[in-house]
């Protein structure tokens, strides 16, 4: 299959500081592709398919083993979050808020992962 990689893409009106997040405190392997324009190794990703009632979108998740640690040291290093973890169907999941007001999902995962 000639299908090898995903290129996930971010926007918000404060990139450079959500690059910072990634690359300091996450500490993502990156490579500069000119002028600062960073783009990062993401850890091991998969990808699922929920039906709609008709409208179409998408969402990023990241995973953790251990949620309570992970947003206990995450908001040590002054990430933002929207309430409390919460447990749900699939596992425990917490909202991080990056700079800009970009939500990304955090979840320690209950359910069978491919990765």
């Amino acid at each position: 299959m000639a299908i090898t990689a995903a290129h996930v893409i971010l926007f918000t009106p404060e990139a450079e500081a959500v690059r910072a997040f990634f690359r300091d405190i996450a500490g993502w392997d990156h490579v500069d592709a000119g002028h600062g324009w960073l783009i990062f190794a993401a850890p091991p990703a998969e990808l699922a398919v929920h039906p709609s009632d008709g409208s179409t979108q998408h969402e990023l998740y990241l995973h953790c083993d251990d949620i309570a640690a992970t947003v206990a040291e995450l908001r040590d290093k002054g990430v933002e979050f929207r309430g409390e973890p919460e447990e749900r169907d699939y596992g425990i999941q917490a909202t991080m808020v990056l700079p800009g007001g970009l939500e990304v999902g955090l979840y320690e995962p209950r359910h069978e992962t491919a990765v």
